[in-house]
């Protein structure tokens, strides 16, 4: 697996480059937002871990750019700014996952490892739920013609929802089928993004599709 890092402190890229080479990985350096940019859209790489706080472009908007040109390599954010709304606006950028600083190193080769694993299957026909339709291939949703793309944890989670169609999902089994069994991944986390896949899932005027169990999980069924 081809991983690029950008960081714009140096001594911080090679300490994590050096770390990811330890465990087997191919990694490249970047240090600013154009040179991520201009690296990112090659398609060669099979994760970035992104640092927010970037010269040149910030890595909110590197991430934009890079989906806006329809690449989908996976992207764990780095950034120091933990609030819920720099957290929704990270996944909305098109972020796979996100770890906030100061981090422990552990935490983040979990993170990478859980990555490394969720690489969605592209040869299956897909899943359907009543007009719901999931397309690996294109990691899209396509609810009644209506085309939806996802980041592959929200692939993951739909796909997880889909297959358990009309049951509740405990919160623990989307946080190990979206992450990975021994990822640190919080239910805040999980909630965000369950957040950001239900905006995509019921547009206003259609029929609610994704339902909260408080306290439980989530289930995916028809109320009509």
């Amino acid at each position: 697996m081809h991983i690029l890092i950008v960081e714009d402190k140096r001594s911080l890229a090679m300490h994590l480059g050096r770390a990811l080479e330890s465990e087997g990985f191919s990694v490249t350096l970047a240090y600013d937002g154009e040179e991520a940019f201009a690296l990112g859209k090659t398609d060669k790489f099979d994760l970035v871990i992104l640092d927010v706080m970037l010269p040149r472009m910030d890595g909110f908007t590197v991430l934009r750019k890079l989906r806006a040109m329809r690449m989908r390599t996976q992207t764990i954010l780095l950034t120091a700014r933990d609030s819920m709304k720099d957290i929704v606006d990270g996944l909305d950028a098109g972020a796979d996952d996100y770890v906030t600083k100061p981090f422990a190193l552990d935490v983040l080769l979990a993170r990478v490892r859980a990555a490394a694993r969720r690489v969605p299957e592209k040869t299956q026909a897909g899943l359907r739920f009543k007009d719901l339709h999931l397309i690996p291939q294109t990691l899209e949703l396509d609810r009644a013609g209506r085309v939806e793309q996802l980041t592959r944890t929200e692939y993951l989670l739909l796909e997880t929802l889909i297959r358990r169609a009309g049951t509740i999902v405990p919160r623990s089994v989307l946080i190990d089928e979206g992450w990975g069994f021994d990822a640190d991944v919080s239910v805040d986390s999980l909630y965000v993004f369950i957040r950001s896949l239900r905006s995509k899932i019921t547009h206003p005027g259609e029929l609610e599709l994704l339902h909260t169990v408080r306290g439980v999980g989530y289930s995916l069924r028809s109320e009509n």
